[in-house]
């Protein structure tokens, strides 16, 4: 019988450069776009398109990104994730580790810590709300083939993606309040783009998604793995929660990459949109992270801004994510208590070869 001292929590987050340095940043965005969940294309043409396209020019401008947000204590998405971690290591009896799917810490590393110290059962905690191929399929992957290579057998309970939680939902809610009372013209809610073909490949039926403008709204067993229909959800849950006036907010979707099709509406149109339609006061946030980082901190809090005050907007505020918000970490430790990591009942978990299984449908 599996005791509690033999669980343990894994948080895993995207990771950064380990310096905002051109070689640093090069060697992450290498890691990063090989990834056959983030580019999705054959080995062979992926190789290509990072090394002769990507590879040789967006390290010097990312780079330059990283050092307008990089902090005395080093990326603000790692120093975060680190406090994160503390602080809901100090309300659980297990221990609590923190990888990054690309860069340092690695997940290989927390994994072999969790081994060493006697884990048998890990609780995997992808730190995305939404499901995408290109962050929780990844990751929950990663972490599989890490404890595979260790040749021990733990089992992996992972985490469903929490999108329409109550208590992720009231983080977000407790965490916008005050800038509502501060007066706005009109809330954004901004999230990670995604690439449409990515929604039709998670798509169980094949037929569901993108199919029609309301296949987001129509009940479908797609929905389980639909970036679009859950962060739309998420968007309906918190403007219920925060009793938002009708009209007052909307969503778009940033950090596009490639020339292929994205979901729209992009982030920067919108705001143009927006100031172009008289909206002086914008507040602006961010769901799909769960920790600032680049492209909350500059793509959002910068460029977007720089973009609706050019476009005639008079006052920009960017939203901090949940960071190391109280509500968050109490959400956290409610997840990890209700699957059996930390106290209270235990929920029994699958097996590793039927997380995969699950993974793989």
């Amino acid at each position: 019988m599996t005791t509690q001292t033999e669980r343990a929590v894994l948080l895993v987050n995207l990771g950064s450069p380990d310096s905002p340095s051109v070689g640093d940043v090069r060697r992450y965005l290498g890691e990063f776009l090989m990834d056959g969940h983030v580019i999705d294309v054959p080995y062979l043409l992926r190789r290509l398109i990072v090394g002769a396209f990507i590879l040789p020019f967006r390290p010097k401008r990312s780079a330059e990104a990283y050092h307008s947000i990089w902090t005395k204590d080093g990326s603000p998405l790692v120093v975060i994730s680190r406090e994160v971690q503390r602080l809901l290591a100090e309300r659980l009896d297990v221990p609590v580790e923190l990888a990054m799917r690309y860069g340092n810490p690695s997940i290989r590393s927390a994994v072999e810590r969790l081994l060493e110290n006697g884990a048998g059962r890990i609780f995997v905690v992808p730190l995305y709300p939404h499901y995408a191929a290109s962050t929780i399929r990844t990751s929950v992957e990663a972490v599989h083939n890490a404890v595979r290579e260790t040749g021990a057998d733990a089992v992996l309970d992972v985490i469903q993606p929490f999108y329409d939680d109550p208590m992720y939902i009231e983080a977000l809610a407790e965490s916008t309040r005050d800038y509502l009372v501060e007066g706005y013209d009109h809330l954004l809610v901004s999230y990670h783009g995604l690439p449409e073909r990515h929604l039709r490949k998670a798509d169980p039926t094949g037929s569901h998604c993108l199919s029609s403008d309301d296949c987001c709204a129509r009940p479908s067993e797609a929905h389980a793995t639909c970036y679009r229909h859950q962060v739309l959800r998420t968007t309906e849950l918190l403007a219920e929660r925060l009793a938002l006036p009708s009209g007052k907010h909307s969503v778009a979707f940033q950090s596009r990459l490639g020339r292929d099709k994205w979901l729209g509406p992009f982030t920067v149109d919108e705001v143009e949109r927006l100031a172009a339609s008289g909206v002086k006061r914008l507040l602006v946030m961010c769901p799909a992270f769960v920790s600032d980082c680049l492209e909350t901190i500059e793509e959002i809090g910068m460029g977007v801004r720089d973009a609706f005050l050019a476009a005639g907007g008079e006052s920009f505020e960017r939203i901090p994510c949940l960071n190391d918000h109280v509500k968050w970490i109490d959400a956290l430790e409610h997840y990890c208590r209700q699957a059996g990591f930390g106290g209270g009942a235990h929920v029994a978990g699958e097996t590793q070869e039927e997380t995969e299984a699950v993974d793989e449908s």
